[in-house]
């Protein structure tokens, strides 16, 4: 159980370090109050609510990608003598 909380934490933490520079990046270029929905309605949510929402969904694509790039660079030996109980 240890090994897994370290795993997480490897991926979790630059995850979240760079969802806040993804942040950075995009919001100095993106006006949040310009935002549009898909079907053309203007966005109803404060700059605050579309920060946070834009941060968490950096955080989810970015840790989703490195857990990925961990799970592939271990091999079939290692993944297959886990135990999950």
């Amino acid at each position: 159980m240890q090994r897994l909380k370290k795993q997480a934490m490897a991926i979790a933490w630059p995850a979240f370090l760079m969802a806040g520079v993804l942040e950075i990046v995009v919001f100095s270029l993106v006006d949040p109050q310009s935002l549009h929905w898909f079907g053309g309605a203007p966005v109803t949510l404060s700059a605050t609510a579309v920060y946070s929402l834009a941060f968490f969904l950096f955080w989810i694509v970015i840790a989703a990608a490195g857990a990925m790039s961990h799970l592939l660079a271990e091999s079939a030996t290692e993944i297959n003598s886990r135990s999950f109980r």
